[in-house]
């Protein structure tokens, strides 16, 4: 027996580390590159929402039109008034820029948030809901080449551009800013923000997931007093979000290695 093996089993010391130590660093560059283009594909989406909403297939006058017709539909339907949820909060300068600030950065920063953490602590569960991800935002692109024009921009709403009032606008002059302004039709705000708390409610085990619930609530209530979009903005949001969960659900999805 060689001098440095093991009395018990006869192995040298150290036999088979230098494999397991190969294999573990493989299988940690493997995933670090599966990390990487995971990032990359759902950051290319993030750019073409960007880009795509600012392309639209009708003339921009018939937006004003439309978010006149959605605005009729939903007094029709007797669903509350959004001048109304507004006029509540103008008064409050403090509640007006929370509001701004959770319409400007919460949609995109949670939901990034919690894919990281499907991908790390929930691998098997990731490519679900981020197939899920791209089938939504991807329908919500081609319905946002019909442009609508958001409640604040439509004359005779009574609404006023909360966010422009404290500064805080994401948007330059019309058709100017970072995102377009005339595709309040669908919410992606809304749409995201669901699937958020269906992914956390879903996937986690705590007892404390279903206060998930709050960010589409939130979500829902800081898009009409901010008077980006109409309540039938987020209800067509849900509708393409169930069309894309039927669709994505008959595909396969890969595992993380």
């Amino acid at each position: 027996m060689a001098e440095n093996s093991c009395t018990q089993c006869g192995r040298a010391f150290g036999e088979g580390l230098a494999v397991d130590d190969h294999e573990t660093t493989t299988r940690t560059l493997g995933r670090g590159g599966w990390v990487i283009r995971e990032f990359v594909v759902l950051n290319v989406l993030f750019v073409l929402w960007r880009i795509v909403g600012r392309v639209s297939l009708f003339h921009e006058a018939g937006a004003f039109g439309r978010g006149h017709w959605i605005w009729h539909a939903e007094r029709v339907l007797h669903l509350p008034s959004e001048a109304a949820m507004q006029r509540a909060v103008l008064p409050h300068a403090t509640l007006s820029r929370i509001a701004n600030g959770y319409y400007e950065w919460a949609h995109a920063v949670v939901l990034a948030l919690v894919l990281l953490w499907l991908l790390w602590r929930h691998r098997e569960a990731y490519p679900k809901w981020r197939n899920l991800v791209a089938g939504f935002t991807g329908i919500s692109l081609l319905v946002g080449l019909l442009p609508v024009a958001p409640p604040r921009l439509v004359p005779g709403l009574g609404m006023v551009d909360l966010a422009g009032r404290y500064h805080q606008s994401v948007y330059g002059s019309l058709g100017k800013g970072i995102t377009d302004q005339l595709s309040a039709m669908p919410s992606v705000h809304i749409g995201w923000a669901v699937l958020v708390a269906a992914a956390v409610i879903a996937v986690s085990k705590s007892r404390w997931r279903w206060v998930a619930i709050l960010h589409p609530l939130i979500t829902a209530y800081v898009v009409v007093v901010t008077a980006n979009h109409y309540w039938l903005d987020g209800a067509v949001a849900l509708v393409i979000l169930g069309v894309g969960y039927l669709i994505t659900r008959r595909f396969r999805p890969s595992l993380v290695p």
